[in-house]
């Protein structure tokens, strides 16, 4: 017997631009599903990498039931943008900082807390932990799908292209970017800075502009968007670990049947698996490779950054904000900041 297909959409489970072909596939579903998988990063960065990895994957167990376009880039618009899409269903994935998420829902900027993690091995026993446990309730909370695995953006280091910051003192009136989120702009105020929200695809332009003078992020999105080039000094000050959530549209994820949701789940978690151990290991290199293309990096004393920040009232503002129960399970694992 000869079967037909026929493209339909998903617009009783409020899912936009997710198509879904007749076929029959008798492992899987007698449909397949064509998803959007936005996110903000290059195309070569590990993140992306991973993620072609992972959609071919998925797509070769379900037998063609499930495929993932991705997105990188922001090709579908800023991180604000996007996040909105994904809300209303006109994308169906996206990996975005718990900072920016915080937008939304605040316990999800949690994570970003200044000079929290003092290295990778406290970030994993936090983030695949009680904390990341505890964030991913609030995410599925505020009707969001996400992953349990939160994928690396690594440790954040501070670029200028006026002078080095080797001291508190070198933030004093320092016209620096820093995402579209609260914690950020909080943090850099109390040092003294003048930090301004730009979204990441404004970045470069804006440094090459002199909007601002500096900018903060880690080494492979400084050395994938090519900010060296618009930067002269970076400073490894590491205050800042930030990861990415794996998120889901609701609808769209329900519209999923279960076999499917299995193998998708499984191959997201894996991927973002992979991809901290890539951007960890890449973190040497990159300084090499940045050096070589003209930053001069310097490595400042954390511990008068943070004083200056619990003297500021950083820590006892968020600690507010972020309510008792959130903070005993940060300080639960990375021990006291206030």
């Amino acid at each position: 017997m000869k079967l037909s297909r026929r493209s339909v959409m998903i617009s009783a489970a409020g899912v936009a631009g997710a198509a879904v072909v007749g076929a029959p596939l008798p492992a899987f579903a007698a449909k397949t599903f064509r998803y959007k998988y936005a996110n903000n990063l290059s195309r070569t960065h590990p993140l992306n990498v991973r993620a072609r990895e992972m959609s071919k994957a998925i797509e070769d167990e379900t037998h063609g039931a499930f495929k993932l376009d991705i997105f990188p880039d922001s090709q579908l618009g800023s991180d604000t943008e996007t996040l909105n899409q994904l809300r209303s269903g006109a994308v169906q994935f996206f990996t975005l900082s718990g900072l920016i998420l915080q937008t939304l829902l605040p316990a999800a900027g949690i994570s970003g807390i200044g000079f929290a993690f003092p290295d990778y091995p406290a970030v994993w026993k936090t983030m695949d932990g009680k904390l990341g446990a505890y964030i991913r309730g609030q995410i599925e909370g505020s009707g969001l799908v996400v992953m349990d695995k939160i994928w690396d953006n690594g440790f954040r280091e501070v670029t200028t292209s006026t002078k080095p910051i080797v001291t508190p003192a070198d933030f004093h009136d320092l016209k620096i970017r820093v995402p579209v989120s609260p914690l950020w702009t909080s943090m850099f105020k109390a040092l003294g800075a003048s930090p301004t929200s730009i979204n990441f695809n404004e970045v470069y332009s804006a440094l090459q502009t002199k909007v601002v003078d500096a900018q903060e992020n880690p080494l492979a999105i400084i050395q994938t968007a090519k900010l060296y080039e618009v930067q002269k000094f970076c400073s490894m000050t590491n205050h800042m670990w930030d990861g990415f959530w794996f998120l889901g549209n609701k609808d769209a994820w329900d519209a999923l049947p279960k076999e499917i949701q299995t193998v998708v789940a499984k191959h997201v978690n894996e991927a973002g698996l992979k991809e901290r151990t890539d951007v960890e290991g890449l973190n040497s290199d990159l300084q090499k490779k940045l050096a070589s293309e003209g930053m001069k990096f310097n490595t400042p004393d954390p511990k008068p950054i943070r004083e200056a920040l619990r003297q500021g009232g950083f820590y006892a503002e968020w600690k507010k904000k972020f309510g008792d129960q959130a903070w005993s399970i940060l300080e639960g694992s990375v021990g006291t900041l206030t």
